[in-house]
């Protein structure tokens, strides 16, 4: 993933680059739907490096571009205070990357452990180095403060066992922007049975995150 500069595509590209080219807005918008679905969704979602990448890059772009600005132009104040709202957006989406880890960490572990090969990381490399250390410091501690005071039988705690799960069945808004049919909806009681339903296009719905993980994943509805 690339992304044009504010001036436009470079005039050198030859065209061979398999590369998907996106506009500084559409860059943007990317930010923005990625950090929406990291806010709303109650389990970690896969990692984006090549949108926050391209977008460090934009925004050493749009610096640049202020620098070789008029001061008195009154451009430079707008063009700053966009550049605040996207590091903002930047950081608020990172930093809940991070808060999900922290709280979910023994479970991201082993489902990155568990990945199949060629199914994408949900993990960037430094948020992995993150987790590691994360859990490690966490057992360090839990053994130093507490386990080595208490039995032999009672010094080993698995936190895979003693960390909540995310709630993959708490319920989430959403905002559709590809028509889906027939989405399979599981019961809330047992009197229910399973039925489907179809989403229209630009349709809001209140529904089971469980039921429309794939969609928020492939970017097919949008959770707000």
């Amino acid at each position: 993933m690339a992304a044009e500069s504010a001036e436009g595509p470079g005039a050198d590209s030859d065209g061979s680059s398999e590369e998907l080219v996106l506009t500084p807005a559409q860059l943007i918008r990317s930010l923005e739907q990625a950090w929406l679905n990291e806010k709303f969704a109650p389990e970690l979602l896969e990692s984006k490096p090549e949108i926050i990448e391209c977008v460090v890059e934009q925004l050493d772009h749009m610096e640049a571009n202020l620098k070789r600005a008029n001061r008195g132009d009154l451009k430079v104040s707008v063009h700053r205070m966009e550049i605040e709202r996207i590091r903002y957006v930047l950081s608020s989406y990172l930093r809940c990357r991070l808060v999900k880890i922290e709280k979910f960490f023994p479970h991201i572990l082993e489902k990155e452990k568990s990945r199949a090969e060629g199914e994408p990381s949900i993990l960037s490399p430094e948020e992995f180095a993150f987790a590691k250390e994360y859990m490690a410091n966490t057992e360090t501690y839990l053994k130093n403060v507490a386990l080595k005071h208490m039995p032999p039988n009672l010094q080993k705690v698995s936190l895979l066992k003693s960390v909540p799960k995310p709630n993959l069945d708490s319920f989430v808004f959403l905002r559709v922007l590809e028509r889906q049919e027939n989405i399979l909806v599981e019961p809330e009681t047992d009197e229910q049975r399973e039925y489907t339903i179809d989403l229209e296009e630009g349709s809001q719905h209140l529904i089971r995150y469980r039921t429309i993980a794939p969609l928020v994943a492939s970017g097919a509805v949008q959770l707000i």
